[in-house]
């Protein structure tokens, strides 16, 4: 068993079964993945892969479990790598983040940016994605970390430690009638058209539990999976929108209006998602407590390798 071998039928895995895609990826030809693939379930004595004539077309239950282990045992190989890197080179290397729009456009900009300084040679990759998305970057390897709000869509594998809490916010166009109201209401806000996230979004199960906890009923225009396209579509007149308080700045958002929501919603968790027992390198620790100031590397740890 060779560790290439196992670097190719997750690769496979990952890329839809499309052999060809892989070899691009890898810069090696395509008839020489597939013999490898089939010298490993050969030592194995199991198929990993089903096929249709030389095409793979599903993973096999054994593969399953076959996937599960080699992605761990690559992931261990990398931290090994990452070790070596953390003692010869400190302050280089490859960050890679996978966070939602939200948190990327409005949450990380001054933390980004305090870091850059600290750790100018660090290479920053942010992938974008909804909560389950991120946190399925994580579990392959793509991300170091993710950071989100809705957690429950997170890999259970995941270890989460929690960041900072937000609130919502109602935005309207600058002559909606909520304007004139004394108090914002649930009961006023179900009147009119909503739009806010996606169910996979930021909070959005809290939104609905707070209407139908008041038994409710709303006419959700549209949902959408960031701010700034609930922000266009307020706009435009379609609704009224319900998003981040942190999403809304007054300069930039000038066409529109926000009323604080923190009574009417519960406020929200940002959560970072990491694999237990990561090996994180010591700026991917700066950075974390850039984020979450609370969060030093000891209770990092903590909560890292708890068995």
């Amino acid at each position: 068993m060779k560790l290439r071998q196992l670097q190719y039928i997750c690769e496979v895995a990952r890329r839809g079964l499309n052999v060809s895609a892989v070899a691009e990826l890898l810069h090696t030809a395509q008839p020489g993945i597939s013999t490898q693939i089939r010298l490993l379930e050969q030592e194995l004595k199991v198929k990993i892969f089903e096929r249709n004539g030389k095409r793979f077309v599903a993973v096999t239950q054994p593969g399953k479990v076959i996937l599960e282990r080699a992605e761990a045992v690559l992931r261990e190989v990398e931290y090994i790598k990452q070790i070596g890197s953390e003692f010869t080179k400190e302050d280089q290397g490859l960050f890679s983040l996978a966070t939602t729009h939200t948190q990327a456009q409005y949450a990380l900009p001054q933390t980004i940016k305090a870091f850059k300084q600290h750790y100018p040679d660090v290479r920053l990759r942010i992938h974008q994605g909804n909560p389950e998305q991120i946190s399925d970057m994580v579990m392959a390897g793509i991300a170091d970390l993710a950071i989100a709000s809705e957690t429950a869509n997170m890999h259970k594998s995941l270890v989460t430690l929690a960041c900072n809490k937000w609130e919502f916010c109602v935005v309207t166009p600058p002559d909606h009638p909520l304007l004139k109201d004394r108090e914002l209401t649930l009961e006023r806000l179900v009147e009119f058209p909503l739009i806010t996230y996606d169910y996979s979004f930021s909070g959005r199960s809290l939104i609905s539990k707070a209407f139908s906890d008041n038994n409710l009923k709303t006419n959700m225009a549209l949902t959408a999976m960031d701010s700034d396209v609930i922000k266009t579509y307020v706009e435009l007149g379609l609704g009224v929108g319900i998003l981040a308080k942190m999403a809304f700045d007054t300069k930039r958002d000038s066409g529109l209006r926000s009323l604080d929501a923190s009574h009417l919603f519960a406020s929200n968790t940002t959560h970072i998602g990491l694999h237990r027992g990561k090996y994180l390198r010591g700026y991917m620790y700066a950075f974390i407590e850039l984020f979450a100031p609370h969060l030093k590397r000891k209770v990092i740890d903590d909560v890292l390798h708890r068995e």
